[in-house]
């Protein structure tokens, strides 16, 4: 599969650990929402792309990290 934004087919499958935060101030609060996806790298211009699973992606939703099973 090449890349969407540059059409290279240079790319690469990484295991990766993000939080998530809440993007509002009123929200500094809330837990970060732990992500554990694969990620597909650009290694010519450094597009990322990968997908939520659905229980982090219902946390997300919600709006409440602490709310998921």
């Amino acid at each position: 599969m090449s890349c969407k934004s540059c059409g290279s087919v240079n790319q690469k499958k990484f295991t990766a650990e993000m939080a998530i935060h809440f993007p509002v101030l009123k929200d500094i609060d809330k837990p970060v929402v732990w992500v554990f996806p694969e990620v597909v790298v650009c290694l010519d211009c450094g597009t990322a792309e990968f997908a939520v699973l659905e229980a982090e992606l219902r946390q997300l939703a919600k709006g409440d990290a602490a709310a998921a099973d």
